[in-house]
């Protein structure tokens, strides 16, 4: 995190604070004699209350050396006795971690040390969690435990037949029993189903419940000031790392017969490259790592299996497209020697470019043919509704996940603030909600300055992005003229080649990948912008943090990877006038024009190179470089294969998982679902080269975090949260992009109007509609004396004679001669008006369909409503008979007292009578 200042401002001024400092204390679980007894930490007279021990030769054991207590979390520190340190820096580490270890003891805890076997500066802590601790803590963070088995019965997929040959092995991973759970609370333990104590906190929850504690133990006092979080000790370097501990190792499994070896069978099961073919086991990887990362899991897989759908229809538009290549009216015109042959097109840039021959472009017309023809459009409109069906079917199996997973009652409410957060609070605040007063870390003037500042950031690199873009546009203005002089296409050497080689296909493919490289550095300075900024407005829990910070990263990877696609798609070649009045760029620059065919060619050409680059780019990062870095730590350890280390000293040589966890996971596949769906009229292809990459990104990232990375600290979540409005923004985007791209950057609409009205009477000579003579329609007629001396080639082509008078440009406009020549002719209108009534038809009958289907398809599958009432019946079912019990409890001595002084007056009264 980055801070200003002195290193220390992670701290909580807990002065005149009254009960909502009491409050803070209660919270992470401390009595209210808890400041007293600190107060001992800070004398030297202090014991060091846990033991050091010797390791125990057990490579994979997960308990402290009595074999009773489980390892829950590690901490790993440098011994300042046996490295050179300076005297007041191991007078105040020594003594900021003894405090710290101490108020951890003071809060419950238990610890054990052991020296490294490598190294002897390197000592682990060992962190274990009784069970008092363990109930304490899963009430206050709300942790779901069982309460009944699950009663309800299943219904059998039709498909079971079939997929359970895609399945892990059952016998490995078996199905585990559903639970009907309800939030831990100690006064209710005897209605929870604890069948062995030991078992009934998994691994998972007891790390997170530790990880929460370690963040919150105080570990400094400076007069009313307390500091505390071991994610500011990891700063400092008092500590090195802090980690839970992976089971067993990946490729072995465990010879402790109390070690589930969840890591051997996730591995073989999950991350082998032989298990490729098989579905995730979702519930496992919750079990093993978490909600946070199995909602992941399971969205990317989601993601890939309708991947599949779209990948296959894909497919056919390609293979349609390929087979009419050869057939297609207007690329056999461009190609025909005796017609496009015998047109002499425009020079496209001034004096540098000179005259030449359509035909010239035969080849990229023909692969033209294979983007641009009527299975796209029928692509496109499927696409609209594909991403539809994607966003409500995953709701669906999110509500189904969410219910299995006990997160249908997670609210933020529930989620703690960041330890950050809390270090802030010095200003008081009233609760809308609860009408208590509360510390919050700054004003709402100050609030809105750090947001604004935030805002006008982001703006300025988007700023700078655009600049990028424009400063990309101005190169390919500039090199479009030199290659265009200096890429002699004509000589024999290139005769290979001829058909590719063309100016505006160089520009393209150079631009592309000068602009993908800009991506990618601008992509680096900016993460750490981002991550400042969002440092600065303090978020308040780790869930808002992540949210700002993706708005953040989005809006600037939307602009960065997507802006250069917008201008091929929108703006190139649309604006450029005609040969004798072009239009100029900054005052300068000609203006690009498009090929003879259209843009579409190289927005598939860039769309091409970003995808590609940045897939292998994503796999040099995240499995190359953890690789290199650990085989970099094994050597300089000197790690020998004979030596038997311990868990936590294995774990420790695994790479840390960054701070923000799964944040650039998601966001590269949001940006490849932009992709995917913004521009897939131009390329459709891409559901099918996303598809390949996913299928593998599922087993390298599983890969990944069970063999390169320590493992996470589990955390819970609901769903993947702010992303999916961002997806379904681009839905809704992706619809007027593709609408946009087949009216304006692809040749679809004219043929369409030259076919069923300019072919035929009145406007054509044919008898019929056809396509044959589009290209000559297509192409407006420019007198060659009309140059001007700026715009007049310079040179001339060994086939260029006298004869010729005129040339040919891409437009709709009279010709020389007319009335109102150079002038838009009525095809031109007619095309502007097919085109936008096209583009309104498409928009409204896509949204009405999507909006069809979402109101059809409910977010939340009958199935799961019904679990959910009979989970919340039980859950008041007991809890009403817990609170009878405690009435009952409470009220019993009030009721023995009464009927005691009944009786007693009674005799009395009797006695009296006598």
């Amino acid at each position: 995190m980055a801070m200003n200042g002195d290193p220390d401002d992670l701290e909580m001024d807990l002065v005149n604070r009254g009960p909502s400092g009491a409050a803070v204390l209660e919270d992470v679980g401390m009595s209210l004699s808890f400041q007293h007894d600190l107060e001992q930490v800070r004398t030297p007279s202090f014991p060091h209350s846990y033991p050091q021990v010797e390791f125990n030769d057990k490579p994979d054991y997960l308990f402290f050396n009595d074999g009773k207590r489980r390892i829950d979390f590690v901490l790993a520190y440098e011994d300042e006795d046996k490295k050179e340190f300076e005297k007041r820096h191991v007078f105040q580490r020594r003594k900021v971690r003894t405090y710290f270890e101490a108020a951890l003891i003071l809060m419950g805890l238990e610890l054990e040390a052991t020296r490294s076997v490598l190294d002897e500066k390197l000592v682990f802590v060992k962190v274990h969690l009784p069970w008092e601790v363990l109930c304490t803590y899963a009430e206050v963070l709300h942790i779901n435990l069982p309460i009944l088995p699950n009663d309800l019965t299943k219904t059998a997929s039709p498909f079971s037949c079939i997929t359970k040959f895609f399945r892990p092995n059952e016998n490995l991973i078996p199905t585990e029993i559903e639970y009907f759970t309800a939030p831990f609370t100690k006064d209710r333990l005897d209605y929870f189903f604890i069948k062995d104590r030991e078992l009934f906190f998994t691994p998972a929850m007891r790390s997170r419940m530790a990880s929460y504690i370690l963040c919150r133990a105080p570990f400094e006092v400076r007069g009313e000031i307390r500091k505390f979080g071991i994610n500011k000790l990891l700063d400092r370097g008092v500590y090195k790392a802090a980690y839970p501990l992976h089971d067993c190792r990946f490729n072995v499994r465990s010879h402790d017969g109390q070690c589930p070896s969840e890591r051997f069978l996730l591995y073989n099961e999950w991350a082998h490259p032989k298990s490729i073919y098989k579905t995730q086991p979702l519930d496992l990887i919750r079990k093993y790592y978490g909600e946070k990362i199995g909602i992941y899991f399971a969205w990317l897989g989601f993601y890939t299996y309708m991947l599949a759908i779209a990948a296959v229809v894909g497919v056919c538009c390609f293979i349609y497209g390929y087979h009419t290549q050869e057939t297609s009216t207007w690329s056999k015109e461009v190609c025909d020697p005796e017609i496009g042959g015998n047109i002499v097109m425009c020079p496209q840039c001034d004096k540098e470019c000179t005259y030449w021959k359509l035909n010239n472009t035969c080849e990229s017309s023909k692969k033209l043919c294979i983007f641009d023809n009527f299975g796209t459009l029928v692509f496109a409109i499927f696409m609209a509704v594909w991403v539809t069906l994607f966003l409500e079917f995953w709701k669906r199996y999110q509500a189904r996940l969410e219910y299995e997973w006990d997160t249908v009652e997670f609210l933020e409410q529930e989620e703690q603030p960041r330890a950050e957060y809390e270090a802030k609070c010095i200003y008081e605040r009233t609760n809308p909600i609860t009408k208590a007063n509360e510390k919050a870390p700054f004003t709402r003037c100050g609030k809105c300055m750090r947001v604004t500042c935030g805002f006008g950031t982001v703006l300025f690199w988007i700023m700078l992005i655009i600049a990028s873009v424009v400063a990309i546009i101005v190169y390919r203005l500039a090199v479009f003229f030199t290659f265009s002089a200096n890429l002699k296409i004509d000589l024999k050497e290139l005769e290979p080649f001829k058909g590719y080689l063309t100016a505006q296909m160089a520009t393209s493919v150079t631009a592309s990948i000068i602009s993908f490289v800009i991506i990618m550095i601008l992509n680096i300075l900016y993460e750490k912008v981002a991550i400042w900024i969002t440092d600065f407005e303090l978020p308040r829990t780790k869930t808002d943090y992540e949210n700002s910070l993706t708005l953040k990263m989005f809006l600037f990877q939307f602009v960065n990877y997507y802006s250069s696609c917008f201008y091929i798609a929108f703006f190139k070649g649309k604006i450029v006038g005609y040969p004798g009045a072009p239009v100029y760029w900054l005052g300068k620059y000609r203006n690009e024009e498009c090929d003879p065919g259209g843009c579409l060619i190289e927005l598939t050409t860039q769309l091409t190179i970003i995808m590609g680059g940045k897939a292998i780019w994503n796999q040099i990062q995240e499995v190359l470089l953890p690789w290199v870095k650990n085989l970099i730590s094994r050597f300089c350890m000197k790690v020998r294969s004979e030596t038997v280390l311990p868990r936590w000293e294995q774990d420790y040589q695994l790479q840390p998982q960054g701070t923000l966890g799964l944040f650039y996971e998601y966001l590269e596949m949001v940006i490849q679902f932009g992709f995917v769906t913004l521009f897939v009229a131009s390329f459709p292809l891409a559901p099918l080269l996303a598809f390949l990459n996913n299928i593998f990104e599922i087993r390298v990232d599983a890969w990944k975090f069970i063999t390169q990375f320590r493992r996470m600290v589990p955390e819970k979540a609901q769903g993947i949260g702010t992303w999916q409005p961002i997806l379904q923004g681009i839905t809704i985007l992706a619809v007027v992009t593709n609408a946009m791209i087949i009216a304006f950057t692809s040749d679809m609409i004219p043929r369409l109007v030259y076919y069923w009205s300019f072919s035929v009477f009145p406007y054509g000579n044919h008898t019929g509609n056809t396509m044959e003579g589009y290209i000559n329609s297509s192409l407006s007629v420019f007198n060659i004396v009309d140059f001007s001396n700026i715009s007049r080639p310079n040179e001339l082509p060994y086939w260029f004679n006298n004869n010729i008078t005129t040339c040919r440009y891409r437009d709709f406009r009279y010709p020389p001669g007319h009335p109102r020549q150079y002038e838009y002719n009525i095809f031109y209108w007619h095309v502007i008006a097919a085109k936008l009534g096209f583009i309104i038809t498409v928009e409204h009958v896509v949204y009405l369909t999507k909006f069809i289907l979402g109101y059809v398809i409910p977010d939340v599958p009958k199935a799961v409503k019904e679990q959910i009432k009979r989970e919340r019946y039980l859950r008041q079912m007991i809890l009403h008979e817990v609170n009878l019990s405690m009435v009952s409890r409470h009220m019993k001595p009030v009721t023995d007292n009464l009927i005691m002084n009944m009786d007693q007056s009674s005799e009395l009264d009797l006695d009296f009578d006598m």
